[in-house]
């Protein structure tokens, strides 16, 4: 007869993860698009937590609501195009 074992899932506690440095010596529109995505992966994540799940819903003025409300730079128009771009995709 097969015996059930429970085992008690170990429960650590969260940590955050630890940054890294950008790797040196690429060009400077590396850095750039890397930081932009970086952005734009953040304030989608925080609008899909706040319910937006339609592109159509989150205009200009409401991603720079939320990046204020999250303490980023206001972002630009291509940010803003990336962020619903991400938003489409996630559907």
């Amino acid at each position: 007869m097969a015996v059930a074992m429970i085992r008690t899932p170990s429960i650590e506690p969260w940590k955050p993860l630890r940054k890294q440095p950008l790797p040196a010596g690429r060009p400077r529109e590396w850095y750039v698009t890397h930081n932009r995505r970086l952005k734009a992966m953040r304030l989608a994540i925080a609008l899909l937590d706040a319910g937006v799940h339609d592109p159509a819903k989150a205009g200009n003025a409401k991603i720079r609501i939320t990046a204020e409300l999250l303490g980023i730079h206001p972002p630009s128009e291509t940010t803003c195009r990336m962020v619903r771009a991400l938003i489409r995709y996630g559907r």
